[in-house]
């Protein structure tokens, strides 16, 4: 049985203490390791980075509150992988289908930038998470970091499976890897990803879903 990392995690002391830091600063803030969103019995799962300071940090659900979200839930509503109207708070009743997202470091860490460590120590709850997928078929890493520790907690190499935008990669056992480029703030507004570009990488998946 899968058992997410307890909010006020001691895992790693960076983390600590950025979140007692962000408890004084901000103590309305949820301020915690933050637990996926999605069922485990979905056939879907996406790997993010970590929470945002002011997005799911302070909300308590994964890419809830922060620009990234906009464009992660609204592709997944226009490919009918989630339905509702989505309003950046955990109460709003949205709604994934097939669908689970998580986090590859699941505390905020300063600049939105975890350490190799960090990833590694996180990536023991990534690992027990994708074992305790039944129906798992499809996962979905946003960025390198999440490409990377979810190759590296299948146990694969990572020389063998190139990170780009769109790829496909088979992780044998009848489960896909699938690339996209994070859907921050910055890549979308340097370009570097649209809307449209990102719905064409979920359309794919729909398609591998059968």
């Amino acid at each position: 049985m899968f058992t997410p990392p307890v909010s006020q995690c001691p895992l790693c002391p960076r983390l600590v203490a950025f979140r007692e830091a962000n408890q004084a600063a901000y103590p309305s803030f949820f301020n915690g390791a933050v637990p996926p969103f999605g069922a485990l019995s979905a056939r879907m799962l996406v790997v993010g980075l970590a929470p945002g300071l002011k997005g799911a940090n302070q909300t308590g659900r994964p890419f809830t509150g922060d620009y990234a979200g906009i464009i992660l839930y609204t592709g997944l509503k226009n490919v009918g992988l989630a339905e509702g109207e989505y309003k950046a708070k955990p109460d709003d009743g949205f709604t994934l289908i097939g669908t689970r997202i998580t986090n590859s470091v699941r505390c905020v860490p300063p600049e939105n930038k975890p350490t190799p460590a960090e990833v590694t120590t996180c990536g023991t709850f990534l690992k027990a998470e994708l074992a305790a997928m039944p129906n798992l078929k499809v996962i979905l890493s946003l960025g390198l970091t999440s490409h990377q520790s979810v190759l590296k907690n299948l146990g694969k190499r990572q020389a063998d499976f190139k990170f780009a935008h769109g790829a496909v990669h088979d992780m044998g056992n009848g489960l896909l890897l699938v690339d996209s480029y994070h859907t921050s703030r910055y890549n979308i507004s340097t370009g570097r990803l649209t809307q449209a570009m990102f719905d064409e990488v979920l359309r794919k998946i729909v398609g591998l879903l059968g």
